[in-house]
């Protein structure tokens, strides 16, 4: 397994101001090693939204901002920009092979990745190596990561990146936006004047893991220990502003982090605070998880992320069927528009609580997210705190609610 993780700051939406940065954790047995020559710093590739007024902005109004411009790898421009705006340039050499691992560190919208005249063979998904993939476009929403190696096989010259976010931002290419470079050894330094023109989309549900293909259970609809159904909702009539709920209760952080409240000594979900957020999970068991899907006009799609867990995506949002025997295996997983709906399935077979929340952190914020108490009687025992734990943050420990 490759880890490939956005280190990102959520405290008060944080994140959407700028707190974000890659982290990646090399796989020295890589085995998909022989399929590349370059992977190293040059080859990351983080995509994020910006915004001209800070984020807390919006905490008056509840209203989501909307992103000015799209950032890889923390340069882009916007619309009115100044004409000599620089982009972020990635140098390859004619006749190499490149593993570019894309990040989605976006606060709220999903971008839709190419590289103009380059296939894109996909061999990693949220740190799940998947089978080699040929596209030529793919869709990647906030909090997900992939590898992709392409071979530099075309003339010498400049090419465009391109990340255009959905409609939650401004998506479109005039004057270079949503943009970045592709430069080969020996072209001019100016802006490419390449076109898109993609004939091989990515569909999620044709990815399949590398290794232990087959999801856990049984291999039809309900076929798991447990199964639940977490239906998205909006509460309208919330003051000061509408929230978003999980089988009709909002998310609110505690004041008192779960795992301390267990380390403490609660016993059962119904013992953690605040109630209603907390679904018990006993040990060793698949657990089935199904999500409809949400209107744009509700936010949607919603990117979900799990916490302590890669899971098997036995239904994905751009497909109606279910693949038991090698659905794709990761940890973040859109759940689609209205008409769609995301089943994954997964095994507690990691103690503590886990956070299943969107990764649209506006949404996060607005209380989209629920707590999976897994093994609650075994976490404490499992999960030792050091003396040393109090004096990790003691200037966070002073922090007043007010401040946080």
């Amino acid at each position: 397994m490759i880890s490939k993780q956005a280190l990102s700051g959520i405290i008060r939406i944080c994140y959407c101001d700028g707190l974000r940065g890659p982290l990646i954790i090399y796989d020295p047995k890589d085995p998909h090693r022989k399929l590349y020559d370059v992977d190293d710093e040059s080859t990351i590739l983080t995509l994020s939204d910006w915004y001209h007024v800070s984020a807390k902005t919006s905490s008056v109004t509840g209203t989501p901002l909307t992103a000015y411009s799209t950032l890889i790898n923390g340069k882009g421009r916007y619309s009115g920009s100044p004409t000599n705006t620089s982009l972020t340039v990635i140098s390859v050499r004619k006749g190499t092979r490149y593993r570019f691992r894309i990040i989605a560190m976006s606060c709220d919208p999903n971008f839709t990745f190419s590289i103009d005249q380059h296939n894109m063979t996909i061999i990693e998904a949220d740190g799940e190596n998947t089978t080699p993939l040929v596209v030529d476009q793919l869709q990647i929403f906030a909090g997900q990561r992939y590898s992709v190696v392409i071979t530099t096989n075309q003339p010498v010259g400049n090419y465009w990146i391109r990340a255009n976010p959905d409609a939650r931002a401004l998506p479109g290419f005039d004057g270079g936006r949503n943009s970045a470079i592709l430069r080969y050894l020996g072209a001019s330094n100016r802006d490419p004047t390449s076109n898109s023109a993609v004939k091989n989309p990515m569909k999620e549900s044709n990815l399949h893991p590398l290794e232990c293909p087959a999801a856990p259970g049984k291999p039809h609809v309900g076929g798991a220990d447990i199964v639940l159904l977490l239906q998205i909702s909006v509460d309208f009539n919330a003051v000061p502003f509408p929230v978003f709920q999980l089988n009709n209760v909002s998310y609110v952080p505690p004041n008192v982090p779960a795992l301390l409240q267990i380390l403490s000594g609660a016993q059962t979900a119904q013992d953690l605070l605040p109630h209603g957020s907390y679904y018990e999970l006993p040990r060793n068991k698949v657990v089935e998880l199904t999500i409809p899907g949400t209107a744009f006009e509700l936010g949607g799609p919603h990117p979900f992320h799990l916490h302590g867990h890669s899971f098997s995506v036995v239904r994905s949002a751009d497909s109606d069927k279910y693949n038991w025997d090698n659905p794709v295996r990761r940890d973040t997983v859109s759940t689609g528009f209205a008409d769609g709906n995301t089943t994954i399935r997964f095994v507690t077979d990691n103690a503590g609580p886990w956070f299943l929340h969107c990764h649209i952190d506006w949404h996060l914020e607005l209380g989209l997210a629920v707590v999976f108490t897994e093994n609650i009687l075994h976490a404490k025992s499992e999960s030792p705190t050091p003396a040393a734990w109090d004096k990790l943050c003691p200037k966070y420990n002073s922090l007043t609610p007010g401040q946080l």
